[in-house]
């Protein structure tokens, strides 16, 4: 779980508020990194994947079958693992930020287990 100021214990385990602390804190990350043509299209594609997560599951929250939450939670997990993806190669064209972007991956990995247990028992 990714630290980000203080948070009450109720809240590590509210998913929704995790999903948010998540696309924050890939922001913060992001504009810490240089900003060259390799970068840009990878920072854009990260920004929408991580932020998708939380805005996905805000709306699998509000779905109108069973059906339509289980496709809202496994665009989430599909995001999540995307996020997965463009961290790495972010940690490829910016070798000095790659400890850095370690928890961050760490956390999209946790939250794409939790979605794919969440899709499982739907």
């Amino acid at each position: 779980m990714i630290k980000v100021g203080k948070i009450k214990p109720s809240k590590i385990y509210d998913l929704e508020e995790r999903t948010a602390m998540f696309g924050e804190s890939i922001i913060n990350f992001l504009k810490k990194i240089p900003k060259n043509e390799i970068t840009r299209p990878l920072i854009t594609q990260l920004v929408k994947a991580a932020t998708s997560v939380g805005a996905n599951y805000c709306e699998a929250g509000d779905a109108e079958s069973k059906k339509d939450f289980k496709h809202k939670i496994g665009i989430c997990k599909k995001e999540a693992r995307e996020s997965k993806h463009f961290l790495r190669m972010i940690a490829r064209a910016v070798p000095s930020k790659k400890d850095e972007m370690r928890a961050i991956w760490k956390e999209a990995k946790e939250l794409n287990l939790i979605l794919n247990a969440i899709y499982r028992k739907v």
